[in-house]
C-alpha cells in the first residue's frame, strides 16, 4: 500500500518493551480489519524499547505491507510517540491503542462508525470494568473526577489509550510533555467540541509488567493544572496574572491607605505604622500584586513574538 494513499483507518500503537504481545496484537487487528473489509495501516511507534520490539516490528513489516514502523533513538514518552504517529497517518479515521493487549481491536468497527456516522470529532474508550490493581484503579477514579470538574468534559476515563479521531483532529493538535492524558481537552480547545465515549472491554495484562507508577499519578495532576491554564489563558495571560495582580495590589493599597488615615486623623496616638502587623500584610500584597501584573505583561510580550500567535484552524475556505 502506498504511504500517501488514502485509507479508512490508521491504527497508531505506541509501545515500550512489548515484544511478546506485538505478534498477537497484529494478528488480532488484521483479523478485525479483514472481517469488516477496512483499508488500513498499522503504525507501531517504538519509544526507545530495550528489548526486541523493533526486531519484531521489522519482521511483521516484511510479512504485512500494511505495517509501518517508527523507531525512536531513546525513550521520549507516550506523548512524543503519539505526536509522531499522528503526523504519519493517512487514514480518514485514526485509532490509538496500547500494545499490551489490554485494549481490544474488536472495538474498532464501532468506534469507526461513531466517527463516520454519528460525526464525533473524538471518541474515548471507557474501561468500565477494569482488571488493574487497586493501586491503579483508585488513583484513576480520583484523577478522572477532578479532570471532569476542571475541564468540563464529561468523560469517565480520560486517559484510556483506546480512542478514535477524525483525521482533522490529529493533524491539528500538538501533544508534548506528558499531555497525552489530556488529548480530549486539547482537542476541545482546538475547536473540536463533539467528544463522545464508548464503554470498551478491558483485558487482563498477558505479558510484561505495567508501566504505571505513583509518579505518573502525581505528574498527572500537575499536568492537569498546566493544560487547564494553557487552554484558558494561553492566548491572553494578562487576563489571568493581571486580574489577580490588580486585586492583590488594590488590597494592599487599601490596607495601607486605611493605616495612614487612621494614624493621621483618627488615632494619632497609635503606635507607628511600621510597627503594626497590617503594614506588612499590605506591603506583601502590594509586592505580590506588582509581580503578578509584571508576569502577565512579560507573558504578553513573549506571546507577541511567538510563532504561533496567529495560528488559527480554518475549517473551510471557498
Amino acid at each position: 500500500m502506498s504511504v500517501n494513499e488514502k485509507i479508512d483507518i490508521s491504527i497508531v500503537v505506541p509501545l515500550y518493551n512489548e515484544e511478546e504481545s506485538l505478534p498477537e496484537l497484529h494478528d488480532w487487528i488484521v483479523r478485525v480489519m479483514t472481517e469488516y473489509a477496512f483499508s488500513y495501516e498499522i503504525i507501531f511507534v517504538n519509544d526507545g524499547s530495550t528489548d526486541k520490539s523493533w526486531e519484531v516490528i521489522e519482521l511483521l513489516q516484511t510479512k504485512d505491507g500494511n505495517v509501518r514502523g517508527i523507531k525512536f533513538q531513546r525513550n521520549y514518552g507516550k506523548s512524543a510517540a503519539l505526536h509522531v504517529g499522528f503526523q504519519a497517518t493517512n487514514g480518514e479515521v485514526v485509532i490509538t491503542m496500547d500494545a499490551d493487549l489490554q485494549d481490544s481491536p474488536d472495538e474498532i468497527p464501532e468506534l469507526y462508525r461513531m466517527i463516520t456516522e454519528e460525526k464525533f470529532d473524538l471518541v474515548s474508550g471507557w474501561k468500565k470494568k477494569r482488571y488493574d490493581p487497586l493501586s491503579k484503579t483508585i488513583p484513576t477514579k480520583i484523577y478522572n473526577g477532578v479532570n471532569r470538574m476542571m475541564s468540563g468534559i464529561k468523560l469517565h476515563d480520560m486517559n484510556c489509550g483506546l480512542k478514535a479521531y477524525r483525521k482533522e483532529v490529529v493533524k491539528s493538535i500538538e501533544i508534548f510533555g506528558e499531555m497525552h492524558r489530556y488529548i480530549p481537552v486539547i482537542a476541545k480547545a482546538a475547536g473540536f467540541p463533539k467528544i463522545g465515549e464508548k464503554v470498551v472491554q478491558h483485558q487482563e495484562r498477558k505479558y510484561g509488567v505495567t508501566k504505571f507508577g505513583l509518579n505518573r499519578f502525581v505528574n498527572g495532576f500537575l499536568d492537569l493544572f498546566t493544560i487547564t491554564f494553557i487552554t484558558r489563558f494561553g492566548k491572553k495571560p494578562m487576563h489571568f496574572f493581571g486580574l489577580i495582580g490588580t486585586l492583590f495590589f488594590l488590597l494592599g493599597a487599601g490596607i495601607a491607605g486605611w493605616l495612614i488615615i487612621n494614624k493621621l486623623f483618627i488615632d494619632t496616638g497609635a503606635k507607628l505604622i511600621a510597627d503594626r502587623t497590617e503594614f506588612y500584610i499590605a506591603l506583601t500584597a502590594i509586592i505580590l500584586g506588582t509581580q503578578l501584573f509584571l508576569a502577565g505583561f512579560i507573558a504578553e510580550l513573549i506571546g507577541r513574538n511567538s510563532a504561533t500567535r496567529n495560528s488559527y484552524l480554518i475549517e473551510k475556505e471557498i
